[in-house]
C-alpha cells in the first residue's frame, strides 16, 4: 500500500599565502557595515534565479544578508600533490588524513610530506561521482586509533552502492578492517552517493546517502524500505540504535528521509545536526535534522529539473514534509561542511562553513535562532572548487579541492 501511494503522489602549484580579500567590517549589531538600524539589508545573492516565480516560505530563507566580518588569514597550500581529493580528516598529532576519490587514503605531515596509500583500503567503484569519500575519527580516536570511511562498494554485474567501513590505524596501514554499513538497494549508476560521516555527542555515527540521480531512484529517497536518499544513525559496530525511529522498520538504519544527495553533514555546539544537499537547479538546501522527519526530495523542493523544466512531482511546500531553513538560487553546489569552535578566529565561532563546487568558494553562514542570518563568501579569488573544509586540533581550518589542492587557513599576524 506505502508503494502504491507513493507512486500515485510522484507521477500526479608552489605553495604561496594569500590573503582574504574581504575586508569589510560589519556593525556592532551584526549588520553590514555602513547600515543603519532598521534598514532592510543588502543580500549577498543579486543574481537572477532559476524559478523566479518559487517564493520562499519565510523571510531569510534563500538570500540572505551579506555579513562580511573582515577576518584577515593567511592561505598556505599545505601540498598541491593529491589526485582528486574527497575528505580531509586532521589528527591529534598535526598530521592530516586525505581520501582520494580514486580509491586511496593518505596521510599528509604539517609540512606537506605525502605519504604512500595506506594498507587496507577497501576496494571501490571509482565510476563518475563514486571512490573512496569521506573519513571521519572515532570519538575514542586517542586511544583506539580507528578510523571510519565511506565508499561507493563494487557490489557485483555492473552495480555499486554506498557502504562504510572501520580499521585501526596503526603507521602507513589499517588493521582490522570491517565493513560495518552497506546500503540497500545497489544500483548500476554513477552519482549521487552522498556521503558525509559525522559523529554526534550521542556516539552514534550518522552516514548520509544520495538517491542515486536518476528518474526510476528518486521515489526511492521517500521510502523507508531502503537507504537511499536519506541520513542514516548506527553505532559505531555498525549495530542499530534501539531509539531510532524506524528501529523496528525495514531499514532501521534510517534517522531521516526525503533527501536529493547530501555531501555536507557537521554538528553544531548544542548537539544541532546540519546538512546542506545538492538539490536541482536552485534547488541547494540547509537542513536542520531531526530524528524521523520527512525532508521531501522528490515531492517537495525549490528550483526546477537541469533542462530548465518545472520538476512535475514537486511542490515547494507539503503538509507534514519539513521546509529547508535555507535554499540557494541560482546553487553553489554544497561539498563538505565544518561548525567553527576554535580560538584561533573568534568572529567565525559558530559559523557553519561550506565548500561550494559550482561557485569555487568558501560559504560561512551565520547561524542564529534556527535560521540563516548572514552570509559570506571567501576565497573566491582562488576560484577553485572547494570539496571539503575541516577545522583542526589549533583552530586552523584546512580545505581540499577538486585540483588536487590542500590549504591551510591561520590568523594573519
Amino acid at each position: 500500500m506505502r508503494a502504491a501511494l507513493l507512486l500515485a503522489l510522484l507521477t500526479a602549484c608552489a605553495p604561496e599565502a594569500a590573503r582574504d580579500t574581504s575586508s569589510t567590517a560589519a556593525r556592532a549589531d551584526g549588520a553590514p557595515a555602513g547600515a543603519t538600524a532598521g534598514d532592510p539589508c543588502e543580500p549577498l545573492e543579486t543574481r537572477r534565479p532559476n524559478a523566479p516565480d518559487q517564493e520562499p516560505a519565510f523571510e531569510g530563507q534563500t538570500r540572505a544578508c551579506a555579513e562580511p566580518l573582515g577576518v584577515r588569514f593567511r592561505v598556505e597550500v599545505v601540498t598541491d600533490a593529491l589526485e582528486a581529493p574527497w575528505a580531509v580528516e586532521p589528527l591529534p598529532d598535526g598530521r592530516l588524513l586525505v581520501t582520494e576519490r580514486t580509491g586511496q587514503m593518505r596521510l599528509v605531515s604539517a609540512a606537506g610530506a605525502v605519504s604512500a596509500p595506506l594498507a587496507g583500503v577497501t576496494a571501490v567503484d571509482d565510476r563518475g561521482q563514486g571512490g573512496l569519500l569521506d573519513v571521519a575519527l572515532s570519538p575514542d580516536f586517542a586511544t583506539d586509533s580507528t578510523v571510519f570511511w565511506s565508499f561507493s562498494e563494487p557490489r557485483g554485474g555492473g552495480q555499486n552502492a554506498t557502504s562504510v567501513a572501520r580499521g585501526r590505524l596503526a603507521g602507513t596501514a589499517l588493521t582490522g578492517v570491517r565493513v560495518i554499513l552497506r546500503t540497500t538497494p545497489a544500483y548500476d549508476g554513477d552519482k549521487h552517493f552522498g556521503s558525509r560521516l559525522a559523529f554526534g555527542p550521542d556516539g552514534m555515527l550518522y552516514v548520509t546517502t544520495g538517491e542515486r540521480s536518476d528518474r526510476e531512484t528518486r521515489p526511492l529517497a521517500q521510502s523507508l524500505d531502503g537507504h537511499l536518499g536519506k541520513v542514516l544513525r548506527i553505532a559505531p559496530d555498525g549495530s542499530v540504535p534501539p531509539d531510532n525511529p524506524f528501529a523496528d522498520g525495514a531499514a532501521p538504519e534510517i534517522w531521516s528521509y526525503g533527501h536529493r544527495n547530501i555531501q555536507s553533514a557537521a554538528f553544531d555546539t548544542s548537539g544541532t545536526l546540519w546538512t546542506v544537499e545538492h538539490g536541482p537547479a536552485g534547488g541547494d538546501e540547509l537542513n536542520r535534522i531531526e530524528p524521523g522527519v520527512n525532508y521531501g526530495w522528490p515531492v517537495q523542493s525549490f528550483g526546477e529539473e537541469y533542462s530548465g523544466m518545472r520538476i512535475r512531482t514537486a511542490e515547494t511546500d507539503r503538509e507534514g514534509i519539513r521546509a529547508p531553513v535555507y535554499y540557494w538560487d541560482p546553487v553553489i553546489a554544497p561539498s563538505g561542511a565544518e561548525v567553527y569552535t576554535g580560538d584561533m578566529f573568534p568572529a567565525w565561532q559558530g559559523s557553519l562553513f561550506v565548500g561550494a563546487l559550482r561557485e569555487q568558494r568558501l560559504v560561512r553562514l551565520t547561524l542564529s535562532d534556527g535560521r540563516v542570518a548572514g552570509e559570506e563568501h571567501l576565497l573566491v579569488d582562488r576560484r577553485q572548487r572547494v570539496r571539503d573544509v575541516r577545522q583542526g586540533p589549533d583552530g586552523a581550518l584546512y580545505v581540499v579541492t577538486d585540483s588536487g589542492e590542500l590549504w591551510r587557513l591561520t590568523r594573519e599576524s
